[in-house]
């Protein structure tokens, strides 16, 4: 299932951003890819271990963990730092899935990507082309958000970048492990956490139909859940 989450960052976070962004170097992104996806991948990125990339990555996720719509929909259990990419001038990153394992930089850890995420930082205006087309069951989902929306999508998926034919796009790109792996159970957890959210507001939360509820949704956690 694919989410639309708006609003992660706000229009002074993603200029403070910019800004700290241009005062580095940035890499090819071939350095930081699988020998398959280095064919079509042609784009720049920040350095994995520059101090900027960390800090930048860790106001992403303390907004994501303050944000009730991505909470429920990713349950997330582990995140790998967000990363940062640019294109322009034609660059683009074809077809591709993710790697099912990454390595955290720097330890023996090991996460299993459930969910992707692409956070953008600019805005649609900004460039033409640039297009993140997600294949799913349903077929292909070509995604252009304002910057400071996260699409949140399963790392299965089939994915590309459409070449930039003008203007420069800039993301941040990452990975997490769901406490929920299947992402069938995880969508209908979803669906069940926004119903009572909506019965919380109609009918108050000490009604017997959202405690029914509640309870079904935390009993389904306990026995879909790896912790």
């Amino acid at each position: 299932m694919i989410h639309h989450i708006p609003q992660v960052l706000t229009q002074e976070q993603i200029q403070y951003f910019h800004s700290e962004m241009d005062k580095v170097e940035w890499v090819d992104g071939k350095n930081t890819t699988g020998s398959l996806s280095a064919h079509v991948k042609n784009n720049q990125q920040l350095p994995e271990d520059h101090p900027l990339t960390q800090h930048l990555g860790e106001i992403i996720l303390k907004a994501l963990n303050q944000h009730p719509l991505f909470i429920s929909a990713a349950l997330p259990y582990k995140f790998l730092p967000p990363y940062f990419n640019r294109y322009e001038n034609g660059e683009t990153f074809g077809f591709h899935v993710d790697n099912s394992i990454r390595w955290l930089q720097g330890t023996s850890e090991r996460i299993r990507t459930d969910l992707s995420c692409t956070l953008f930082l600019s805005e649609p205006d900004e460039y033409e082309g640039g297009d993140l087309v997600v294949e799913d069951t349903y077929g292909y989902h070509e995604v252009k958000l304002p910057a400071g929306d996260l699409i949140l999508y399963p790392s299965s998926s089939v994915h590309e970048v459409t070449p930039v034919t003008s203007g420069c796009r800039v993301a941040s790109f990452f990975w997490l492990q769901s406490m929920i792996r299947d992402d069938a159970n995880r969508h209908m957890l979803f669906n069940l956490d926004q119903s009572i959210q909506n019965l919380r507001i109609e009918l108050g939360d000490q009604h017997s139909e959202v405690i029914k509820l509640t309870s079904m949704y935390h009993n389904l956690m306990r026995k879909w859940a790896e912790i």
